[in-house]
């Protein structure tokens, strides 16, 4: 039996109350540059944000640009990043984007959606991620596994998969609430709505699905 899903004004309603609850909400990894959010966002799959942050302090001042990184090895990028999972694939990736955007891109990291999803280790979701916190542009919305998680338990889509939770979401939340949404989401499932929901303490029960609503 599939699960029932919320009509878009109560969606929106419930998005508009998590964004008066976590006004401060933002992208959670640290970076200066585009290149260095892209490095970041291919180490933080399945990996910590509080790891990813403590090791790009020393990897940033070692690697200043996509020049440096396309020219590490992946052996010297594996003493600094040998603490992510999956890290020897990561190197790789990290190694062949900055090629790419190097040869390609004269080093400047694409603003453009399907130029992004060419490039080695980046899916959607960092596509989005870039694009919004690099570049301002807001086309999509990144679904990562906090984003997957409440959209499912809250009534914002029924499916598990992230390119179609990602079209639920825009056909049913405001374009307004698209940039900061996953960030709002993830800081209310930190909060309250984690793997034992707190749901006597949230904001938004008497609206949630998974309270028969």
């Amino acid at each position: 039996m599939q699960a029932k899903l919320l009509e878009s004004n109560k969606i929106n309603k419930i998005v508009d109350m998590l964004f008066e609850l976590y006004p401060n909400a933002k992208y959670y990894l640290n970076f200066n540059t585009p290149i260095e959010l892209v490095v970041a966002s291919i180490l933080s799959a399945q990996t910590r944000d509080e790891t990813v942050n403590k090791l790009t302090a020393e990897l940033f001042s070692r690697y200043k640009d996509c020049d440096a990184f396309s020219n590490a090895t992946k052996e010297d990028l594996l003493k600094y990043i040998k603490s992510v999972s999956f890290a020897d694939k990561k190197a790789e990736n990290i190694i062949k984007t900055c090629k790419e955007i190097k040869s390609h891109y004269n080093g400047v990291v694409p603003n453009n959606m399907d130029k992004l999803l060419m490039l080695p280790g980046i899916g959607r979701k960092t596509a989005n991620t870039i694009l919004i916190n690099a570049y301002g542009i807001v086309e999509g919305i990144p679904v990562d596994t906090w984003v997957i998680k409440l959209s499912n338990r809250i009534g914002l889509s029924q499916s598990n998969n992230a390119d179609i939770i990602e079209a639920d979401l825009k056909f049913k939340v405001d374009k307004k609430y698209w940039k900061n949404l996953a960030y709002v989401l993830k800081s209310h499932g930190k909060a309250i709505c984690g793997n034992t929901p707190k749901c006597n303490s949230c904001n938004v029960n008497k609206l949630c699905m998974k309270n028969g609503v």
